[in-house]
């Protein structure tokens, strides 16, 4: 994809060995939400630029079929980036909006390993914000304990920091969550 010039001068601003993710969010203030460069910036493939992508890109595009575009460009990272994207997606992008917000309690079953995993990263955050009154707990313990050991592993986190935050927000479900824990070994 051929960069406008608004890009090109963005791109200029990142260092990809010295530019943190608070200089990130600092570009963000001056571009505010601008799809058409987000997805110019998306196209460099380069970590730190698609971090400010995903922070830039409009919310009402971002349907299933354009998240599993972004998923398959997201395959091409290393492992540590691949989960940094995915996260930073389902916090910047997914969880802010009620379409997003459906499409990712639907994935808990899906064939992609990231979209399984933001599933259960997206339940772990509502424990953090104080929603411990859902009514999926039990079953998400269930499906915890029948499936953490057999899957992938930046699921296997997911699953196992969902376990955490129901032991350490949620009481009544803490012994359930060590017995889980002790016997999966993870």
């Amino acid at each position: 994809m051929k960069l406008s010039s608004k890009s090109k001068d963005i791109y200029a601003q990142i260092n990809q060995e010295t530019t943190k993710l608070g200089g990130l969010r600092k570009i963000v203030k001056e571009i505010n939400q601008d799809h058409t460069i987000a997805m110019e910036l998306w196209s460099s493939n380069q970590l730190l630029l698609r971090l400010l992508a995903i922070l830039i890109m409009g919310k009402k595009i971002l349907s299933q079929e354009f998240i599993d575009k972004l998923e398959l460009d997201i395959q091409n990272h290393k492992f540590e980036e691949r989960n940094q994207l995915i996260d930073w997606l389902m916090a910047n992008q997914f969880s802010k909006d009620k379409k997003t917000i459906t499409l990712m309690e639907s994935w808990k079953n899906s064939p992609s390993g990231l979209q399984r995993r933001v599933f259960w990263y997206y339940q772990t955050s509502l424990r953090w914000m104080g929603k411990t009154n859902q009514t999926n707990t039990e079953g998400l313990l269930s499906s915890i304990k029948a499936n953490m050991a057999d899957e992938q592993p930046e699921v296997q986190w997911a699953m196992n920091y969902t376990a955490g935050q129901i032991g350490k927000w949620q009481e009544e479900y803490r012994a359930k969550c060590i017995s889980i824990g002790e016997k999966t070994g993870l």
